[in-house]
């Protein structure tokens, strides 16, 4: 008899030096008025970091990121687009 498989939350742990960002929405505004566009002249895309390695220094999990958009590996887990890179990739914490 064969069971049915129980629905799994799929999650990253990112290794070493490794961050997974979950992409924020296209436009965002913060607090201070600052408009962060979804191309930011095609260059950069920002985003809120899911987990973090264990050498991934100054960055934790809710932290708000701005990263080269080329940057990284595009990963798509659970129907989320995330993006797995390295911390000395990102380039700013965007502070609301």
């Amino acid at each position: 008899m064969l069971e049915h498989p129980r629905p799994t939350r799929l999650a990253l742990e990112p290794l070493d030096d490794f961050v997974v960002v979950e992409y924020a929405e296209e436009e965002a505004e913060t607090r201070a008025g600052l408009i962060l566009p979804a191309s930011l002249e095609a260059h950069c895309r920002s985003g809120i970091v899911i987990a973090a390695g264990p050498e991934a220094e100054g960055v934790s999990p809710g932290d708000k990121v701005l990263f080269p958009k080329d940057a990284g590996y595009d990963v798509r887990l659970g129907g989320t687009s995330q993006k797995v890179l390295k911390r000395e990739h990102l380039i700013a914490r965007i502070l609301d």
